[in-house]
C-alpha cells in the first residue's frame, strides 16, 4: 500500500491560496457594487439636475468616490450628501462637485488651480479632464492624506501643497481656472490676480452664519464680472486673511 506524505507547507500554502481567492472574489464584488451606486448618482443626482458635460459625467463615473471618504462612510459615498473627512471638513455632495466641474468649462490642455483638497476627491475629478491640476490645504492632516491618495490612484497630474489657500499659488499662475471649495466672504483678490484672461472661477461667497451663494466669476478684457448660480452650504476658508 502506497503512502502519500502531506507536507505542512503544502497545506499552508493551499489554505491561504483559497483565502487569497475568497478575498479577490469579495473584492470584485464590493467594487461591482460600487460601479452600480456610481452609475445610479450620475443618472439621478447629476443628469436629472441638468449636468450635461460629457468630460464630467465621465470624470464622476470612473473616479472611485468610495475611495476619498472614511473607512466607516464608504457605504454612503454615492449619495446625494456632503461627508465628514476630519479636521471639520468635508466632501461635497456630488451633484455640487459636477456642476462646480462644468461651470469651469475646463478641456485637456487646462491649468486649474483648487483652494481646499480635502480628500483630493475634486481634485481627482478635475486631473481626468485637465492637463495639471495645483490644488492647496490648510491641514497637513488632510494634505498629506490626500497627496498620498491621489499617488496611490495614479493621479500624476495633481500637486498638492500645504497652505493658506487665499494666496493662491502664484509661482504656478496663471491659470485658466479656479475652483474653491470652501466659503470666503469676499473673493480674494490674489485669487483674481491669478486668473488667466478669459479664466473663469467658482467660489462659495458667504459667512458661516449667512446665506451663502456660489458664484461664477469670470475675467475679460481686464475686468471682472460675477453671476450667482446658487445658494450652497460650505465650511468656510480659514487663514490669516
Amino acid at each position: 500500500m502506497r503512502k502519500y506524505l502531506i507536507y505542512p507547507g503544502i497545506v499552508i500554502g493551499l489554505i491561504v491560496l483559497f483565502l487569497l481567492m475568497i478575498y479577490l472574489t469579495m473584492e470584485r464584488k464590493e467594487e461591482h457594487t460600487y460601479k452600480s451606486l456610481a452609475e445610479r448618482m450620475i443618472a439621478e443626482q447629476i443628469e436629472a439636475r441638468g449636468v450635461k458635460d460629457k468630460k464630467v459625467l465621465q470624470a464622476m463615473r470612473v473616479v472611485p468616490r468610495h475611495k476619498f471618504v472614511p473607512e466607516g462612510l464608504k457605504k454612503y459615498a454615492y449619495e446625494d450628501r456632503p461627508l465628514p473627512i476630519g479636521c471639520g471638513q468635508t466632501i461635497s455632495q456630488p451633484y455640487i462637485v459636477a456642476l462646480m466641474t462644468e461651470l469651469l468649462k475646463v478641456d485637456k490642455e487646462d491649468k486649474v488651480l483648487e483652494v481646499g483638497t480635502g480628500s483630493g476627491y475634486q481634485a481627482a475629478i478635475l486631473s481626468e479632464i485637465v492637463k495639471e491640476v495645483y490644488t492647496i490645504e490648510i491641514f497637513e492632516e488632510l494634505g498629506v492624506s490626500a497627496k498620498k491618495r491621489l499617488k496611490d490612484l495614479g493621479y500624476s497630474n495633481v500637486k498638492v501643497r500645504i497652505a493658506d489657500g487665499y494666496y493662491g499659488w502664484p509661482e504656478k499662475a496663471p491659470f485658466d481656472a479656479i475652483i474653491v471649495t470652501c466659503a470666503a466672504t469676499h473673493i480674494p483678490p490674489p485669487l483674481i490676480a491669478q486668473l488667466k484672461e478669459d479664466g473663469k472661477m467658482c467660489i462659495p461667497i458667504g459667512g458661516v452664519f449667512q446665506v451663502q451663494n456660489l458664484m461664477l466669476i469670470e475675467k475679460k478684457g481686464g475686468k471682472i464680472t460675477s453671476k450667482n448660480i446658487l445658494p450652497v452650504r460650505f465650511v468656510p476658508m480659514l487663514g490669516k486673511h
